[in-house]
């Protein structure tokens, strides 16, 4: 039995990151004492307020560097007498190294996000000094800590990708294409490109509908109205908003078109190739690692909206052979992506 884990999530976004961290403190639940600690009345509390299988402890902050976050978190830690910290994010560091000072513990910091200024100052070296472990989701992301995080002769690295539970979904009858995009809506994240890109369906007379799935961040409403209002065939794009039944939408999907301008590695994505959906996604950050791995896919030149279109109007062309060479997916998910195999990496590295 390892010793009590204590996971920090501080975060008041409602995207992967954030339900990541609820799905690894179930699963690490099985093996150990849980205790979530998250931020007062955010999403992540919010989703877990009522749930019987999670231990969790709130924080009330307004600024990421907080004496509540540095006094709470330390209060926490004694009271549940967690000897594993995993954290979930970058910007309460500098709160949290105060929360430790002193405290016999094994930190731990998950990587989900391609981060892109170096921090090797003086500062961030002193707040990172504490640091046992850096974890990272794929190799794209474990070479991006490397370049932007500063290490101790003690810090360690770990690739330790999430599992994902997957089944070869139903596909319902229904006329025309549908296609899916899944995940906060957000500057980068690749809605807009994929609306773009719907346009060589209309100009060649092809029948679809396209679920987008996913909260709205208000930074980038403007932006994101101007492209929808303006679109003459906005009434085939349903804004489903935030869903616990993603799977749902899975099943009567046909194509999961993702042109997202960076990811640490998306659960979305591997969440479609998991359910054999066929993927579109750009040529960038992690899309290619799974390709070496065999998983089949539509890889499109980064950032090309052109070669967006182009490859999204042949893969619809041609979409019972991409049926097809997309069946092997689910099983490769299960082999590379698997509970076992993430479970027994933490357990590696745990006290």
């Amino acid at each position: 039995m390892k010793e009590p884990i204590g996971i920090i999530c501080l975060s008041h976004y409602d995207g992967g990151m954030e339900l990541d961290s609820i799905k690894l403190a179930k699963k690490l639940s099985v093996h150990t004492k849980v205790v979530l600690i998250v931020k007062e009345n955010s999403f992540i509390h919010h989703q877990i307020e009522n749930d019987p299988l999670l231990t969790f402890e709130t924080i009330s902050f307004i600024t990421k560097t907080s004496f509540s976050i540095i006094f709470k978190t330390r209060q926490y830690i004694k009271k549940h007498n967690l000897r594993n910290i995993i954290f979930f994010g970058a910007s309460e560091m500098k709160s949290l190294y105060f929360s430790f000072l002193g405290l016999n513990i094994n930190l731990i910091i998950r990587h989900g996000t391609t981060k892109s200024s170096p921090k090797k100052d003086w500062f961030h070296k002193l707040i990172y000094s504490r640091v046992n472990y850096h974890i990272a989701l794929s190799q794209h992301l474990l070479n991006n800590v490397k370049y932007i995080i500063p290490f101790t002769s003690q810090t360690k690295t770990k690739l330790i990708p999430s599992s994902f539970p997957s089944s070869k979904p139903i596909h319902k009858d229904h006329e025309g294409i549908v296609l899916l995009h899944t995940g906060r809506i957000a500057e980068g994240k690749g809605q807009i490109d994929a609306i773009k890109a719907c346009s060589i369906l209309v100009q060649n007379n092809i029948d679809f509908t396209f679920n987008i799935i996913g909260n709205l961040d208000p930074t980038f409403r403007e932006t994101f109205y101007q492209t929808y209002n303006a679109c003459a065939y906005k009434h085939k794009i349903n804004l489903i908003g935030f869903t616990n039944d993603v799977k749902y939408y899975m099943e009567k999907s046909d194509i999961f078109i993702f042109p997202s301008y960076g990811e640490g590695l998306s659960n979305s994505f591997l969440e479609a190739l998991g359910n054999n959906l066929v993927c579109l996604s750009y040529n960038n950050t992690f899309f290619p690692e799974l390709i070496k791995l065999s998983l089949y896919f539509t890889i499109v030149e980064d950032r090309n909206i052109l070669d967006l279109k182009s490859k999204l109007l042949k893969v619809v062309q041609n979409l019972e052979e991409e049926q097809r060479l997309s069946r092997d997916n689910n099983k490769i998910i299960k082999e590379k992506f698997s509970l076992k195999n993430e479970m027994d990496a933490y357990l590696e590295i745990l006290v």
